[in-house]
């Protein structure tokens, strides 16, 4: 008897879902949409990838060159 309520209780849960229509805020959804426009300006003074140039030569001297190394790669 456990199933039939149970699965009732599943029935009405989706009906409920399937049916709910909340209030739609038209206003809300006309700035988002027309926001598309102003969000590529949302972080105008950043920068979309930082600038690592100034690093490149200053620890270049560190490393060794990856083709020194040979032909170490194993093969099977």
């Amino acid at each position: 008897m456990g199933r039939g309520r149970q699965k009732a209780k599943a029935t009405k849960q989706a009906r409920e879902m399937k049916y709910f229509t909340p209030n739609t805020d038209y206003s809300a959804l006309q700035r988002e949409l027309s926001g598309a426009k102003s969000a590529s300006s949302r972080y105008p003074e950043e920068p979309a990838e930082p600038d690592y140039s100034e690093y490149e030569d200053k620890y270049a001297d560190q490393f060794d060159d990856w083709d020194d190394d040979g032909d170490t790669r194993r093969i099977g």
